[in-house]
């Protein structure tokens, strides 16, 4: 009946549907909950392409501003000590992360099944993911020889321009692949000495929480990475506008959305990357390149007297 009466003129009670747990944000090396107290659904009902009923949905929190405030915050709290750190200590982290997720293989492939891959793809993205964060690992100390330089200079001085970190660094995270792209986007950031607030792939944000736990069980101080879900129309724009983030890395926004973005971004005078996820191949060698790495670089040159 169209009054949500039975026949017998009791109220029928709406059908309820059966959820695992509410999967929590990765804020300052701590799993919280949105501060609005707000969630969203995934799953069939709410578009998942994998869940095929009730028992494929699940609960991730709806991320807000104030949460977009507090990562960045623990972003900026982390990063001096993050930059401080010897170049080889951050390889010897991520190390640590590419171990904890080959102990964790089989949850992410599952992860990846439930979000929509297929069997041979998951387990493909999974190798490829691992192998990833080797390889940035292995970048640690060597981006520096090949990004630095000694100027020849007229006049009594030596001139050298060395990298260093730019700061935070807000990443919007690759839709497709969602565990490959989130690595292939966090890892050249960080590696470098930046912090990182990541919005994660809306499609499919459960493998992005599940890398979170691998995260948060490695050595990575509380602060270097963060992850939000949610919406990403409600938080990309606080994401850009705050003052305390230094540069953006744009995954897979569209041309009007980025050029509005961008001139948000220019208030405050940040670098803005933006890049087309489709026309990345992320199993090729070169998704782990030094061009990921440079972008979140800024060169800073010393003079130094001769005879000194």
């Amino acid at each position: 009946m169209t009054d949500g009466t039975a026949g017998n003129g009791v109220a029928e009670r709406p059908m309820r549907l059966s959820v695992k747990k509410t999967w929590k944000m990765y804020i300052g090396g701590a799993f919280v909950r949105s501060e609005s107290g707000h969630t969203l659904t995934t799953g069939a009902e709410a578009g998942g392409a994998a869940a095929t009923g009730a028992q494929s949905q699940e609960v991730i929190c709806r991320g807000s501003r104030k949460d977009v405030r507090d990562a960045v915050k623990a972003a900026l709290g982390a990063q001096p000590s993050w930059r401080g750190k010897s170049a080889y200590l951050r390889g010897q982290i991520l190390y640590r992360l590419a171990e904890v997720m080959e102990s964790r293989r089989e949850e992410l492939e599952e992860r990846l099944l439930r979000g929509g891959a297929e069997a041979k793809a998951a387990t493909r993205e999974v190798d490829t993911a691992i192998d990833r964060v080797v390889t940035f690992a292995g970048w640690s100390d060597k981006y520096q020889s090949l990004l630095a330089s000694s100027n020849p200079v007229v006049g009594p001085h030596f001139g050298f321009s060395v990298p260093e970190p730019v700061g935070v660094v807000g990443i919007v995270a690759p839709s497709r692949p969602s565990l490959l792209g989130l690595v292939g986007a966090v890892c050249p950031v960080v590696v470098s000495g930046n912090t990182a607030v990541v919005l994660v792939s809306e499609a499919d944000p459960i493998t992005a929480l599940t890398l979170a736990e691998c995260f948060a069980t490695s050595d990575f101080p509380g602060g270097v990475v963060n992850l939000l879900t949610g919406l990403g129309a409600e938080l990309i724009e606080p994401l850009v506008r705050h003052k305390g983030v230094r540069a953006l890395d744009l995954w897979g926004v569209e041309d009007e959305r980025a050029r509005q973005l961008e001139a948000f971004a220019a208030d405050s005078v940040k670098r803005v990357t933006r890049r087309i996820y489709e026309e990345i191949d992320w199993y090729d060698a070169a998704a782990s390149g030094l061009g990921f790495i440079e972008p979140f670089l800024e060169t800073k040159t010393v003079w130094h007297p001769m005879g000194v």
